[in-house]
This record gives C-alpha cells, structure tokens and sequence, in this order.
C-alpha cells in the first residue's frame, strides 16, 4: 500500500478512536499490523506519537475557550462557591496526579508483560461490559452532578484512580474509564464526558512526552534488544510528509469526532461504544493472533 495513504488511514483511525471509549491503541495496532507496517521500527513508533499530538490539540483547540473561562475564575469558579480544592482546573490536576502515581510504577511492568493481543481482547471485552452496565444503571437513577463545576474532590480522584487502568492495561481506553469511573460517582453523561476530555489534555501531553523521550533515548534494556533511538531516524523528504499528513488528518478527524461524541452522547448514552467493544473483544480474542501475528 502507497505509504501516503497508510498516513491517511492511520490519521483517520487515530482521530476516530482517541476520544472515544474503544481503545485508539487496539486499533492503531490493528490498523497498523493489517498494512504490514513493524511495530517496533523507530520512524513509526515516532510517527504514531505525532499522530496523537494531532489529536490532542484539536482537543486543546475545542475547549480552549473553556479553559480561559476556568483559568478566569479560579479559585473561587464563576458562581463564587468554589475554593483552590475544588475548582474545575484544581480537580483535573489532582485526577491527574493520582492517575499519574499509580500508572507510573505499574507502566513498565504492564509494557513487559501485559502487551499481548490477549490482554487487550480481554481489556476491550470486559470494559464493554463494565461501561454497559453501568450506563445502564445510570440511566435509572437521577444524577447529582449535573456540571463540571459542581464535582467534589473524591468524584475526582476517584476518575484519576481509576484512569491509571488504561496505562496499565492496553485496550481499556482511557475515555472508558474515566466517563465509567464518573457515572459510577453520580455524573450525568455528558459531565462525565466533559470531565473525561478535560482531564485527557494534561494526560495525553505528559504520556505523549513520556513516550517521546523514551524513544529519543531508549534505556539500556531497550537498547540491549536492539532499539533504535528516534534521534537516529534518517527523516527523508517522504518521512516528513508522511508525519505532517498523520499529524493533519487525525487532528481535523479528532475536532469532528468530539463535537459529533458530546452530540450523541446526549440523546443516546454510550451502549452502542459498549457493544462495539464488546465485539472487537470477541474477534480478538478468536482471530487476534492471525490477525496481529503475536
């Protein structure tokens, strides 16, 4: 397959699957093994970071008037009933925070042995599972938080804590487990997006980060086993057009996907994403190893 349409489609995948609850993970690899493109080449594991710094800034291009509004009002938030705990940009860092503590540790750990295709057929079928029952459940009872700015700070530790699975487990997604974690606390649906996103920008720009270093400068195990550092990447004339279409595509397909995400959201909850997941789970698990070659 021509290499500038491999860009295409793996910018189109990727603005599709960051935000919503199905694992961009899952099906970057997927796409990614289904062109034959190695997964452990330097270019492309760099190629696959820039793609997700796409995303991510149509995300900060969204909110951004929303951002400036919060930064406005902190600390007391725009109805003067908030405090440097429990304002909407104190919560996010804190959600962070104790997201980031757990994942750290664990993330390494979840890299060396939790990276196969079965872990994450079993990540995207249980989470299916787990996001459709307690959607479910939401829909019966009346939530008490209904904005962003009514969240407490156990709501948001409790997102941040539970957030730390997606580092750990590949498949689960990141949006699963933070639109979950806060319907389980009381937030209607579209709060619990809203918190989800906002919360996914310091997220995705320190893994993004994160990611790059240690592709820039691998460790020793990593280099033991043969790694390329990216600093080393001969970038030719192609490769930077290839990086720019990825970087372009998901980042115009992520601005799409949110708006039409918060659209659905409200008038038909989240089944469908579980149903999907619950799927995808299912074939992996029974086509997964042909299909990736792990």
């Amino acid at each position: 397959m021509n290499v500038y349409i491999q860009s295409v489609l793996l910018g189109i995948v990727e603005g599709l699957t960051e935000f919503l609850p199905v694992s961009s993970t899952a099906h970057l690899r997927i796409a990614e093994a289904a062109m034959r493109i190695p997964l452990d080449d330097a270019y492309w594991k760099m190629y696959t970071i820039v793609i997700q710094a796409g995303a991510i800034f149509a995300l900060v291009l969204l909110y951004l008037e929303r951002i400036v509004a919060f930064i406005k009002s902190f600390p007391r938030g725009e109805s003067g009933d908030r405090t440097w705990k429990n304002h909407p940009i104190s919560l996010t860092l804190i959600a962070f925070f104790f997201t980031s503590i757990i994942a750290l540790p664990l993330h390494k750990i979840s890299e060396k042995h939790l990276g196969s295709v079965a872990i994450m057929a079993w990540a995207l079928l249980l989470g299916g599972i787990i996001m459709w029952v307690i959607d479910a459940r939401a829909s019966r009872y009346e939530p008490n938080t209904l904005h962003v700015e009514e969240m407490s700070l156990g709501q948001a530790i409790w997102i941040g804590i539970c957030q730390s699975l997606s580092a750990i487990f590949p498949g689960t997604s990141r949006s699963m487990s933070t639109i979950a974690a806060g319907q389980m606390v009381g937030l209607d649906r579209p709060s619990a997006l809203e918190f989800s996103f906002l919360l996914s920008i310091p997220t995705m720009i320190a893994a993004t980060c994160w990611d790059l270093l240690k592709s820039i400068h691998p460790g020793k195990s990593a280099l033991a086993a043969g790694a390329v550092p990216v600093a080393e990447v001969h970038m030719t004339s192609q490769n930077w057009i290839v990086l720019a279409i990825g970087f372009v595509v998901s980042f115009i397909v992520a601005l799409g996907v949110v708006e039409w995400f918060l659209m659905w959201v409200r008038s038909h909850g989240f089944t469908v994403f579980a149903i999907y997941r619950i799927v995808l789970g299912i074939l992996l698990l029974v086509l997964g190893s042909k299909l990736l070659g792990s």
